[in-house]
């Protein structure tokens, strides 16, 4: 997939899969240290409901790391629209 930019990581198995020794032993710290990461991982919690407390608990997940996963998403858009009215991605 020549197209793919960005692997969302999500939860501390994929974390630890694909950021090997770069994985920290906190999914907390991993996270917090997203941008260490980029432009081709970005490590993310599980989105379960049981991981409600640990968004309270970190409030600088949705300040910072959701905002950098808006701004990739609206990237990968523009790209897509830009490579579609170009004749570049051809969908099936």
């Amino acid at each position: 997939m020549k197209h793919v930019r960005l692997t969302l990581l999500i939860g501390q198995y994929s974390q630890r899969r694909y950021l090997g020794d770069k994985s920290k032993s906190a999914l907390s710290e991993t996270v917090k240290d997203f941008r260490d990461h980029l432009p081709e991982f970005l490590p993310m919690p599980h989105p379960s409901p049981r991981n409600r407390l640990w968004l309270r608990r970190n409030p600088w997940f949705e300040e910072e790391v959701v905002r950098e996963l808006r701004a990739h998403v609206r990237e990968g858009v523009r790209l897509s629209r830009s490579l579609i009215r170009g004749g570049e991605l051809f969908l099936r």
